[in-house]
Order: C-alpha cells, then sequence, then structure tokens
C-alpha cells in the first residue's frame, strides 16, 4: 500500500523500506517513515545498506539498539530530534560503511588558545614591555585543564575577520573624536587570541600600534577596561601584580584574588611572565611588599606546587582535620605554620574533604575557625583559598558584589574578574552573584 505524503519531496525511493507489514505504523501524512520521526542525514538520502550490514532484517531497529556503544548518533528525542554524543551538534559517524555525509561540528577553540602576537606596549598605570621573548608569547590563555568543558560568556566570533575589525577600529578613531560605541562593539565580542590577531593585522595594515592610538583615543575605566581585554590573560595577571606592589603601598587583595585561585601552570606561567617582561622576581618583589604569615603564605603559592590530583583520600581529610583543629581551636594560640602547609599543599578536592571532616568533627565551619584564629591578610588569603575548594565560582561572585556595593565602585577589582573569567565559566560567576543579591 503506497502512503500519502511519503516518500518527501526531493527524496529518492528507498529500496526495501519501508518494511512489509509496518506501514501503518507511520504517524502522520508527510513524516518520515521512522516511527518516532528520525529525520534523513544530510544531503537528502537514507545511507546505502550495504550487503550484509546494517540495517539487519526487519528494517531499522527500535531505539536503544542504534548504533554500537560509542556510535552514532543515540536515541531519537521527543519531536523527532536525534541526540548526539556529548551534546556538541552532529559528529563524524563511527566510520562504517556507509554512513557519510553528516556535517562536521565546527572547528573552534574555547579557552583562546596561545597568542600569537607580540604585547604591545602602553599598558596603563605600568612599564612599557619590550616584547615577548623571541616576538612570540609562550603563555597559554588557559592551561588545557581549565579551558576544557567551559562555557565562558566570551567566545570566538563567527566568521572572523581580523583585518575588517581592525579596519573598523581605525574608523572609530580615526578624525575628530571617538566611536566609543564601535570599539566596545568589536572588542566585547571577540576571544582573546582573536583580539591578539587584530592587534597584528591592525599593524601590518596601518604601520601603527593599536594599543598606543586607543590610549590616545580613550580615558578612566574605559581605558582600563579596553587594554585590559588587549591583553594575554598570564600577561594581564603578572601586570596586575606588579601595579599592586608598585608604589607606595601593597594591594593585598590583588595578590590574594590571583596567587590563591589560579592553577600550578598558570602560577608558573606567571612568574616566567613577570621575570621575562618587567625584569623581577616575583617572590622577592613579594618579600619586600609583604610580611609575616601573610609573606610566607604568598611565596608557598609563588610555587605553583598545589598537589592537582582530583581523587580525594578521605583519610587524610580525616587526619588533616584533626591536626588544623589541635592547631587552632584545640589550643591557646595558634600554629600558623600548620594551616598554611595543609591549605599551600592540598588539592581543592581535597580541601573540600577536609572541611566537612572537620565541620564534623569539631561541630564548626572550618572558615568559621580561621576568622577566629587569624587577622589581615593572612585571614583573607587562607579564607580565599578554602572558598575556591568549597565553591570557586562564589567566590568570585561575592567579590564582585563587593566591587559594586555601597557608595561608589571598586572600578579596578570589576574590570579585573569580568575580564580573567570571561572565558572561564563566568555564567555560573554571573549565577550565583545573582543569587548573592
Amino acid at each position: 500500500m503506497s502512503y500519502p505524503g511519503y516518500p518527501p519531496t526531493g527524496y529518492p525511493p528507498f529500496p526495501g523500506y519501508p518494511p512489509a507489514g509496518q506501514e501503518s505504523s507511520f504517524s502522520s501524512p508527510g513524516q518520515y517513515p521512522y516511527p518516532s520521526g528520525f529525520p534523513p542525514v544530510a544531503g537528502g538520502a537514507y545511507p546505502p545498506v550495504p550487503s550484509g550490514t546494517y540495517p539487519g532484517p526487519g528494517g531499522y531497529p527500535s531505539p536503544g539498539g542504534y548504533p554500537a556503544p560509542g556510535g552514532y548518533p543515540g536515541a531519537p528525542q521527543p519531536g523527532g530530534v536525534p541526540s548526539y554524543p556529548g551534546g556538541q551538534g552532529f559528529g563524524a559517524p563511527p566510520g562504517g560503511a556507509g554512513f557519510s555525509g553528516y556535517p562536521q561540528p565546527p572547528s573552534q577553540s574555547y579557552g583562546g588558545g596561545p597568542a600569537q602576537v607580540p604585547v604591545p606596549g602602553g599598558f596603563p598605570g605600568g612599564q612599557i614591555p619590550s616584547q615577548y621573548p623571541g616576538g612570540q608569547p609562550q603563555y597559554p590563555s588557559q592551561p588545557a585543564a581549565m579551558t576544557q568543558g567551559t562555557q565562558g560568556t566570551i567566545r570566538p566570533a563567527a566568521n572572523f575577520d581580523a583585518m575588517r575589525d581592525a579596519e573598523i577600529l581605525r574608523k572609530a578613531m580615526k578624525g575628530f573624536g571617538t566611536d566609543e560605541q564601535a570599539i566596545v562593539d568589536v572588542v566585547a565580542s571577540r576571544s582573546n587570541d582573536q583580539r591578539q590577531k587584530i592587534k597584528s593585522a591592525f599593524k601590518t595594515m596601518y604601520g601603527k600600534d593599536l594599543i598606543k592610538d586607543l590610549k590616545s583615543e580613550l580615558s578612566g575605566n574605559m581605558e582600563e577596561l579596553i587594554l585590559a581585554l588587549f591583553m594575554p590573560p598570564t600577561y594581564y595577571d603578572a601586570w596586575s601584580l606588579r601595579h599592586a606592589m608598585q608604589g607606595v603601598g601593597t594591594q593585598e587583595r590583588v595578590l590574594i584574588e590571583i596567587l590563591c585561585t589560579r592553577t600550578n601552570q598558570e602560577i608558573r606561567e606567571i612568574v616566567r611572565c613577570y621575570e621575562s617582561e618587567f625584569g623581577r622576581d616575583l617572590e622577592k618583589d613579594i618579600r619586600s611588599d609583604t610580611s609575616g604569615h601573610f609573606e610566607r603564605l604568598l611565596v608557598s603559592m609563588c610555587q605553583g606546587n598545589r598537589d592537582e590530583n582530583q581523587s580525594v583520600n578521605h583519610q587524610m581529610a580525616q587526619d588533616d582535620a584533626q591536626r588544623l583543629y589541635q592547631a587552632g581551636e584545640g589550643r591557646l594560640g595558634t600554629d600558623e605554620s600548620c594551616f598554611n602547609m595543609i591549605l599551600a599543599t592540598r588539592s581543592f578536592p581535597q580541601l573540600k574533604a577536609t572541611m566537612e571532616a572537620y565541620s564534623r568533627m569539631a561541630n564548626r565551619d572550618l572558615l568559621s575557625s580561621v576568622c577566629r584564629e587569624f587577622s589581615g591578610s593572612v585571614e583573607s588569603g587562607l579564607k580565599t583559598i578554602l572558598q575556591c575548594a568549597q565553591n570557586r565560582p562564589a567566590f568570585f561572585a561575592e567579590r564582585l558584589y563587593y566591587s559594586m556595593k555601597g557608595a561608589g565602585t571598586d572600578d579596578s577589582t570589576l574590570v579585573r574578574i569580568v575580564v580573567t573569567r570571561s572565558e572561564v565559566r563566568q555564567r555560573d560567576v554571573l549565577s550565583d552573584l545573582e543569587f548573592a543579591c
């Protein structure tokens, strides 16, 4: 019997399909013959059926048996839309005969990738770096461990054209006045890696330094934000640390925010960048600008030697919780070195387990004990480590919240967190910020 509306216009007949006796299972005229509406592959044809291969007798199988484990695609979803492995869109077929024509996912990297151009001078508030060693920066935008599965609010722009963007920026700064909105539209919608390519294209096309032009056209918080967005992430962290210790006084919160929250790889790259760009030793600068237990904590952080094993040793968590209790609440005075040793060496998942064990043992939160036993900058540093172990996005959300709370705004903190977290799961930060507010 023929079925009205099938096959759809433009689709060639498929020999032997539908199987005899299954015509009545079609849901409505014009739909595909698969009972749940499974669509044909791209190109308008069902995949050819090599002799002796899938599908077997009886036609296409029911959901759940197609194809082999790890193959392509999954069982159809409600509404006739197939699911694909990992939620990554249309993936490549497993390589079996006859399965071709599925579109491939776009080749994009959501981590920013290594910057490929030198960083020109003229950043706000600091000295002008000459260039990266060898003319090419070697500092990754984010280590691989941090970029896998991230969903930052800034992603690489589709159909990116560095020369076109460079031309837009040139027009925005040419003549009388500055079209700040045009600058924002370009810069805020490009990944950091793409911004590095725009800088290179601008110099190639016009023989001028984009950063110097932006500095001459912008001012205040707008200048700070735009120039920060053009710095490679590692350089921006190193510049922020240098700026925090330059001149009279020290911005301890900046040192804490960066050194107590970054991964081992990030810290090691920051230390190398700090030395190559500013000709200074980061550890020596920390020692000269801080003192006491706070100095020791930051020096420990500078080593970038925290255990980053993601597995948790629950017996170690119990032992560490007992040691921390005996070093603080369980004695007169405080053994600061015990806190420093455990919080500077254990992995963040391990510290989270230690916090849970401490709460069960002492009937008190470890964060509360730190507040009772410490004060000042060392208290803030230890709390930052524990907060990151517990919920890293919540820590940055809190920093954002307090940067805008009350009269006035801490603009530099606001800029720094938005810029540094924009390609590292900032959606989580914004979600936690909404909850905090």
